[in-house]
């Protein structure tokens, strides 16, 4: 499955996913997002986690498992633009303004925004189809 998302990459223009790689996809990047500040804490990882069981009924160990991919697929992964795109193609917009949602509760996980986590956000909102009203309101939704 790492080897099929890898390739999806390196095509100019990527085939559609199947669910398994659409919840790898959308898992890589919420790691991607809590790395970005060069603080991936346990914190982060474990609301992941409660985020993948939440999103695609899983079990704790499946989604753990899942996480453990999203690592691996995330740390040789090339490029965001790509990585959203994929998303982008597979989900209808309603779908996406939640995965903004989930997004900013990764950010928010530590209790601090920082200045790469606001650039990254702002850059995979737009990236994935979502209007910065969207955006904002996803944001306020998660931050109370």
């Amino acid at each position: 499955m790492l080897t099929d998302i890898l390739n999806a990459f390196k095509s100019p223009k990527p085939s559609p996913l199947r669910t398994d790689d659409a919840q790898l996809a959308m898992a890589a990047l919420l790691v991607r997002l809590a790395r970005a500040d060069q603080d991936y804490s346990d914190e982060e990882k474990e609301l992941i986690g409660t985020l993948l069981q939440s999103r695609f009924s899983l079990a704790e160990e499946q989604a753990d498992a899942l996480r453990a991919q999203a690592e691996e697929l995330e740390a040789k992964a090339p490029d965001t633009v790509r990585f959203t795109k994929l998303i982008k193609d597979t989900v209808p917009y309603e779908q996406r303004q939640s995965v903004v949602r989930d997004l900013w509760a990764v950010v928010l996980a530590d209790g601090t925004r920082d200045a790469e986590e606001n650039s990254m956000m702002r850059m995979l909102a737009n990236l994935l189809g979502v209007n910065d009203r969207d955006s904002a309101l996803a944001r306020q939704s998660v931050d109370k």
